[in-house]
């Protein structure tokens, strides 16, 4: 599961490195790398700082 969430990030900052550099390029696995490293930064800033407000909400969405 954990190996699951770590190769789709590393698919993701590939492709946003991919838009910044050629994939032939020398620095492109370390670029790729700090993409991944602020994605997973970004994911965990948006699971910790979640609103109970935006699950009560999308609670009711899904019970209509």
């Amino acid at each position: 599961m954990v190996s699951w969430i770590a190769r789709i990030v590393l698919i993701v900052a590939g492709v946003v490195a991919s838009w910044l550099v050629a994939k032939d390029a020398p620095f492109f696995p370390t670029l790729q790398l700090a993409t991944a490293v602020l994605l997973f930064v970004l994911i965990v800033l948006v699971i910790a700082f979640w609103p109970a407000s935006w699950t009560a909400k999308l609670n009711r969405l899904w019970k209509r």
